[in-house]
């Protein structure tokens, strides 16, 4: 058996940054097993596995694919609902359409192609105001004594979100350590699942302006830190919205690899989220 396979840096226009996901195109079904398989020997957070809805479609041609994503967790395999970066990399696969939808187990994701990326179609989760000695120890456990601004609580996506302070800038939450080892035996609630830390952005001066910074950390899902997320994105871009006045924003994930997204609130309630796609490898994979 011989399978297309490709690695594509999502949230990035550069080789070796933003986060990577592989991506497979099946012809037809693979047992579960062989999804495990495939992934395993990847060895990236998220392998993804596109196939035709229908014997006569063309992956590079068709709007509609099947998407189905292994997501890595402690070294066991994970079927993931919120595939975003699988699905940057899936789209930047040669397919010519201006907007593809993926079939997934958890609905349908829509993404569009734009001039400078791709564009996701996603659901935007509001973050509620948290009670800071309910999660003290935890926050002290991650950060120390970093000063804290404010900490929301989004139950739709169980994240919590913690501003840091306006006196800092970029370059302290770039190098801040944080410690998530410990983190599971602070909080082992089940309540969170992920922390966001964010920083209000700074005026551009020889380097792009951001509106808003952000690091991801999920030690309860077996992440230490995320390179790029798009869902965290989705609670981050209702706090920015409502904390800055603005729609439309300009984000900066500051992983040791690093992505942007630039991110538009609908009317809708939803929000687009784009972001580029660097492919970086390309062959076939031999079982």
């Amino acid at each position: 058996m011989k399978l297309p396979i490709f690695i594509a840096d999502a949230f990035t226009a550069k080789a070796f940054r933003g986060n990577p996901a592989a991506v497979c195109l099946l012809e037809n079904k693979l047992d579960e097993d062989m999804h495990q398989k495939v992934a395993r020997e990847m060895n990236l957070s998220e392998t993804a596995f596109i196939r035709k809805l229908h014997p006569t479609d063309n992956f590079t041609q068709s709007k509609y694919a099947y998407l189905f994503v292994c997501l890595l967790v402690f070294g066991s395999l994970w079927h993931t609902e919120f595939p975003g970066q699988a699905v940057v990399a899936a789209y930047a696969i040669e397919n010519v359409n201006s907007t593809l939808t993926f079939v997934t187990l958890s609905g349908e994701l829509k993404a569009r192609r734009a001039e400078d990326g791709i564009i996701l179609d996603l659901p935007l989760y509001p973050a509620q105001p948290q009670d800071f000695p309910e999660v003290e120890d935890l926050i002290k456990t991650a950060i120390g004594d970093t000063l804290v601004q404010d900490v929301r609580y989004s139950p739709d996506t169980q994240k919590l979100l913690v501003r840091l302070s306006d006196i800092y800038d970029r370059s302290f939450l770039e190098n801040l350590r944080v410690n998530t080892q410990n983190l599971l035996q602070v909080d082992n609630t089940g309540k969170v699942k992920g922390l966001i830390l964010t920083l209000k952005g700074e005026p551009g001066g020889q380097t792009p302006a951001f509106d808003f910074y952000s690091r991801y950390f999920a030690p309860w899902v077996g992440v230490a830190e995320d390179p790029v997320t798009g869902s965290a994105h989705t609670v981050l871009s209702s706090y920015w919205s409502q904390q800055l006045g603005k729609k439309d924003m300009h984000a900066f994930q500051c992983s040791s690899r690093g992505g942007e997204l630039k991110i538009s609130l609908r009317p809708d309630g939803r929000v687009d989220i784009k972001g580029g796609a660097a492919l970086v490898l390309e062959g076939t994979l031999t079982a």
